[in-house]
């Protein structure tokens, strides 16, 4: 009995942690994203910071076509992870956008992976974050198509709240020592 409760309680915080409904007021805003893009450096062409936007937004919605999502993100997750959906993880969402996005060859930003929940038992999580040239991640803005199922969340990272975004190399850098560690443990006893 206990046992399940704990098993209820785990799972009603990992949906609360992630993957949320689209507020109802959901919106593309193009514009607004556009904008935010622009004051990340006044050398940013404010074309490609409109073009970005216009892609981000739309290629989202077409992901969510071609994923077939019909559910709010974890749930979509299980179903892929069973094998009734190709994809729709996370990391397929972030993959898939900023291939999208590099195939514009984009001259005043740059793209970053990262991850977030990667210390902890909610769900891992994958993202792309545009920045200026040369700036670091924590100064972009989070592109995030899986959070809401294809409506694209974005925000500036420090303003990202529900995840402490972490540089993607840098977390698969540390799963790498960890892997190594316990390898030589392993040995070590054998």
């Amino acid at each position: 009995m206990i046992f399940r409760l704990m098993a209820v309680l785990m799972t009603a915080l990992t949906l609360s942690a992630c993957g949320a409904p689209a507020p109802s007021d959901w919106k593309p805003d193009v514009g607004g994203l556009s904008e935010e893009v622009r004051g990340l450096s006044p050398a940013i062409n404010p074309e490609e910071a409109t073009r970005l936007a216009q892609i981000s937004f739309s290629y989202s919605q077409q992901l969510a076509r071609e994923y077939n999502v019909t559910d709010p993100p974890l749930v979509h997750n299980a179903k892929v992870n069973r094998g009734t959906r190709p994809r729709g993880l996370c990391w397929h969402w972030a993959d898939d956008l900023e291939k999208r996005l590099r195939q514009e060859n984009f001259q005043s930003v740059q793209f970053h992976r990262a991850i977030a929940n990667t210390d902890n038992v909610r769900v891992e999580h994958s993202t792309v974050i545009v920045s200026a040239p040369g700036a670091a991640m924590e100064d972009g803005i989070v592109l995030d198509p899986w959070r809401y199922g294809g409506k694209l969340f974005w925000a500036p990272v420090v303003e990202d709240t529900r995840y402490r975004w972490i540089p993607r190399q840098q977390v698969f850098a540390e799963k790498k020592r960890r892997a190594e560690r316990e390898d030589a443990v392993t040995r070590s006893r054998n």
